[in-house]
């Protein structure tokens, strides 16, 4: 019996997906704001919170793994772990822009919650 129980795939594989959302977080770490397709936007906000909890609860090691620009990672660590330290969740919000012109897909503004 087949389980839906992980990420969306996205129509990647595991290694592309993996090395997308890296650079779409580090993007948003330092921009603090992305605007991207729908479907990714979603995976995104699920992606950016797990590491935000994870510089939360100052597991550096493994945040690395996920964030290899040292600048976003010094970022998140100095900048936006305290900004959300007294936050459950919920640190980021994604509001609809439109359609991309130029095959009509859904696109998104992803962007951190102040």
């Amino acid at each position: 019996m087949i389980k839906n129980y992980g990420d969306k795939k996205l129509s990647k594989t595991g290694s592309h997906r993996r090395a997308m959302f890296s650079n779409m977080l580090s993007s948003l770490i330092m921009n603090e704001k992305l605007i991207t397709t729908m479907p990714k936007a979603r995976e995104l906000k699920r992606f950016f919170d797990r590491t935000v909890n994870t510089a939360r609860k100052q597991d550096y090691d493994s945040l690395k793994s996920v964030l290899r620009n040292k600048e976003a990672f010094k970022k998140m660590v100095e900048v936006i772990a305290p900004r959300y330290k007294e936050r459950k969740s919920g640190f980021t919000s994604v509001l609809k822009v439109g359609e991309r012109r130029g095959d009509a897909s859904m696109m998104a503004l992803v962007k951190l919650v102040d």
